[in-house]
């Protein structure tokens, strides 16, 4: 289910800029955006790097099969 929000033109346009460069749709771009954001106010205390990548491990969990690990 989708929802049409408005936002400023000024994000706007930084959401078309960046899209283009991380090769996405602009709703993916502000959708990204919003995701980290959220995980960054729920943990402030995270670094922003830290975020991204357990967001992107998470994803590539979902994505590629599963092998159980053994220690030793």
């Amino acid at each position: 289910m989708s929802t049409v929000i408005r936002i400023s033109d000024r994000l706007a346009k930084e959401a078309r800029t960046r899209s283009k460069v991380e090769r996405r749709s602009m709703t993916s771009q502000l959708e990204y955006w919003a995701i980290i954001g959220k995980a960054a106010e729920d943990n402030p205390d995270l670094p922003f790097t830290f975020i991204r990548e357990t967001l992107l491990a998470m994803e590539e969990m979902k994505e590629s099969p599963k092998e159980q690990y053994t220690f030793g």
